[in-house]
Parts: C-alpha cells; structure tokens; sequence
C-alpha cells in the first residue's frame, strides 16, 4: 500500500509563486519515476514535469524556465517550484508515482492563479 500526500496549493496572483510537495510513504522499495501532472477544468489530465530516480527530469516546454521538479530520495518526496505563474496554470496538480510495474496518484491539490 502507497499513500501519496500533495501539499502547497493555494491561491495566488499573476507572477507570484508556489511550492508544491508530494510526499509517498508505505510499500516503495525502489522509485522509478515521480511526476506532476495537471488538470485545468475541461481539459484532459496532462504532463508538467517528471523525475527519474537517477535526477533525469522532463518538462512540457510551455513550462521550462518557470517550473522545476526536484526530489528528495531520503523522504520519498517530490517538489514542484512554480515561479512567474500566470492565470492558464490554474489546474488541480497531481502528483504520480511509479514502482515498479505499479503506478499511484495522489488526491490532487488546487492551483489558482489570479490576474
């Protein structure tokens, strides 16, 4: 069993920042990737930036320059640093697990950003 717990979310103004933090705990043996993902009403679930367990990241290009994922393997728990946000970042952000052949999403936390 593996529980992801997201915090940081909150309401914010244009060019302002936030912080998001996924914490796993439970059954993880080995990690094999961590990652953000977002979901802004109407719109599908999409990528906003992944981590491997060796620090190899991944970002959607929208969001490279403003965002950065970063890990910390000692607490299972991954970041999210949001700089310069703007009004089409409002999502619910998700943060996803994967463990071997096994893949966990936790409960979401609420982005939004004012103009």
């Amino acid at each position: 069993q593996v529980q992801l717990v997201e915090s940081g979310g909150g309401l914010v103004q244009t060019g302002e920042s936030l912080r998001l933090s996924c914490a796993a705990s439970g059954s993880i043996f080995s990690i094999n990737y961590m990652g953000w993902y977002r979901q802004a009403p109407g719109k599908e679930r999409e990528l906003v930036a992944g981590i491997t367990s060796g620090g190899i990241t991944n970002y959607v290009d929208s969001m490279k320059g403003r965002f950065t994922i970063s890990r910390d393997n000692a607490k299972n728990t991954v970041y999210l640093q949001m700089n310069s946000l703007k009004p089409e970042d409002t999502a619910v952000y998700y943060c996803r697990l994967v463990v071997g052949m096994h893949n966990y999403w936790g409960q979401g936390t609420r982005v939004t950003v004012s103009s």
